[in-house]
């Protein structure tokens, strides 16, 4: 099987300066997924047309198995597959496929085409017949309609070039296609383009093997979601929701209690263990793990992180690049950044922020705190304020708190610093040299109390200002 992509558009309609194929979709790029799609049926050699936008397209998503071909200028859909033909039929499988095999046709816009779908299209077709890929709907304005004369399929007609009777029809051309890669490098070339838009049209090929006498076979989606194609931002938004309610189907399906499918967004991929609940508006990005007994709170953001069995992540976390130990208490408004490994047990509470530093079994930074560059050990207690002062304007330092450590509240550790297994810091310390083990460590300023000392008081005879 040959694969071409058509991805060249400019999409003027989403009012962007990002190619229309880069715009995300559940956080991959709508040629993203349908470079997935193929790859699931199989597609071992790709080729993606491209066009505006071009170089920005191809780093985005340059692979091994794919196969660049510019179209340059744009003239329509026909002329896109045509920049692909050498490269079908040339390269006898080395750099892009067979030309014995035949040809599917996809669209770099159409994001959520699904691989058995594909499969189907790819029976139909077998050996020799060219399959179109066909759905019926209600409201088929904008697309092009099958037109079929004793239920034989003999040609597609655009809307702008039809007349009333065929913009009545209901079944209409996606646009994806299957058909014999040498028939179909025969036709291009011959291609008019005597139409209302100007262009090369794929659609005019069916014309042609009808002509010929090879079968036009059809074959329909599942779902008339998977044949939409994304031409402006309210497309966008509307795929996106569908996509999303797809993702929540599959998780309920698998056990996961979520208190509203309508407000979860999975940008990723998302592995659910048993017993999972999620709670309203949380964002899922990158691959997130889930262990058993896991309790998502409202409005949490994970990105490429681990939760460990039994945990609770309360409302209002951001939690990225992070393991989480089981059994823990995370929040509510906690952060933690990339490189954070927590142990067992370990509560981290509201407003505090944990980067690249690990936390051992049953410690606990309940309030207010920053622990950046930390190795902390096991039964740790942070107090409220407490901050690891990592970075010196140039180097970033570390800080170790060793087990059973006690840090007093609003308390500043100046890295490169450790303290001791067992110690205690005072409320208030600045710590600037190790703290010995088991012992009380306190830095502050003397108290005193000044009798007789008043508190200043406004001037009466003080002119007022406006």
């Amino acid at each position: 099987m040959n694969v071409v992509i058509l991805a060249a558009g400019q999409g003027k309609r989403m009012r962007s300066d990002l190619p229309k194929v880069l715009h995300p979709l559940a956080g991959k790029p709508l040629l993203g997924h349908v470079l997935d799609a193929v790859r699931e049926i199989g597609a071992e050699r790709i080729c993606v047309v491209y066009g505006h936008g071009g170089e920005q397209v191809r780093i985005a998503l340059d692979a091994p198995d794919i196969t660049w071909a510019l179209q340059e200028p744009q003239l329509g859909t026909g002329h896109a597959v045509l920049q692909a033909m050498p490269s079908a039929v040339s390269h006898q499988g080395t750099s892009f496929g067979a030309p014995s095999a035949p040809t599917l046709v996809l669209y770099g816009d159409v994001p959520l085409i699904r691989a058995p779908t594909l499969r189907r299209l790819i029976e139909a077709a077998g050996v020799g017949s060219l399959a179109l890929l066909t759905a019926h709907l209600d409201n088929p304005q904008g697309y092009g309609r099958i037109v079929r004369v004793g239920g034989a399929v003999k040609r597609i007609v655009e809307e702008k070039d039809a007349d009333d009777a065929e913009r009545a029809i209901r079944e209409i051309n996606t646009g994806i296609l299957v058909a014999p890669t040498a028939a179909l490098a025969r036709w291009l070339p011959s291609l008019g383009k005597r139409n209302a838009q100007g262009e090369y049209y794929l659609t005019d090929i069916v014309a042609l093997a009808v002509a010929e006498g090879m079968p036009v076979v059809t074959a329909h989606p599942d779902e008339p979601w998977e044949t939409e194609g994304i031409n402006s931002k309210a497309q966008l938004a509307t795929l996106e929701r569908v996509h999303q309610r797809n993702i929540a189907g599959q998780l309920m399906e698998a056990g996961v209690t979520l208190s509203d499918p309508a407000r979860i967004d999975v940008r990723g991929e998302l592995l659910c263990g048993r017993d999972i609940s999620i709670d309203v508006n949380c964002v899922f990005e990158g691959r997130v793990e889930l262990a058993d007994n896991v309790a998502i709170g409202a409005n949490c953001v994970l990105k490429n992180c681990r939760i460990g069995s039994g945990t609770r992540i309360r409302p209002f976390c951001h939690i990225e690049d992070a393991v989480v130990g089981p059994d823990g208490i995370i929040g509510p408004y906690a952060r933690l950044r990339p490189g954070t490994e927590l142990g067992r047990d370990v509560h981290v509470g509201n407003f505090v922020e944990v980067k690249n530093s690990s936390i051992a079994d049953h410690s606990k930074a309940n309030h207010l705190a920053y622990l950046g560059d930390a190795t902390i050990g096991s039964r740790v207690n942070i107090g409220a304020g407490t901050i690891t002062c990592n970075y010196d304007g140039a180097n970033k330092l570390r800080t170790v708190i060793e087990d059973d450590a006690f840090i007093g509240s609003d308390t500043q550790l100046v890295a490169p610093v450790t303290v001791g297994r067992g110690a205690t810091l005072g409320a208030g310390t600045t710590l600037t040299r190790d703290a010995p083990p088991d012992q009380l460590t306190v830095s502050r300023a003397k108290q005193i109390s000044i009798p007789g000392w008043k508190r200043p008081t406004k001037n009466p005879n003080a002119k007022k200002k406006d």
